[in-house]
């Protein structure tokens, strides 16, 4: 079987080039990749079948103001309602493979990283579980999180967005 990180660049060579499906086949376990405009993975092995249950999207949560007079608090209301909407200038952490989202190492360890959490390029913001391999996956960028995207034990596809970081 094929290691997570051969599967990994074989998903970035087939992403890049002009071929829009690609499958292989070994000792009884298949992959099969096919491309749409965004690549979709499935693997295909001798073991039971899992379900998987399509993740469901998590709406954005606002603060309610605290007591202000009126003008200052519909301004900060539309501020931060213009700071949730506006992403462009934020760095999406996205799963680079399918698996489980863990925000820690264990379940009753505390989370690597919770909202305002500083991070650098090499710090561990979580874990995606695949196929009983716990991939540590790194922030990428210097700075802060912003929005936590996944719940702990969720079901992340390839290319989900997972964090959300204000790069510094």
């Amino acid at each position: 079987m094929l290691k997570v990180q051969e599967i990994r660049e074989l998903i970035k060579l087939v992403d890049h080039s002009s071929i829009d499906e690609f499958s292989y086949e070994y000792e009884g376990s298949k992959i099969k990749m096919k491309k749409h405009g965004a690549v979709k993975m499935a693997v295909e092995t001798a073991q039971p079948a899992v379900q998987h249950v399509a993740p469901q999207p998590i709406p954005a949560v606002q603060e309610a103001p605290k007591q202000e007079p009126k003008a200052d608090a519909a301004a900060i209301q539309e501020t931060k309602q213009e700071e949730v909407n506006d992403t462009s200038n934020l760095h999406k952490i996205v799963s680079p493979m399918v698996g489980t989202f863990y925000q820690s190492s264990s379940p009753d360890a505390e989370p690597y990283v919770k909202a305002g959490a500083k991070v650098s390029k090499d710090s561990i913001v979580c874990i995606v579980e695949a196929m009983k391999l716990f991939n540590e996956i790194e922030a990428e960028v210097n700075g802060e999180i912003v929005e936590i995207l996944a719940k702990d034990g969720q079901l992340v596809e390839y290319g989900q967005p997972l964090f959300l970081v204000k790069p510094e």
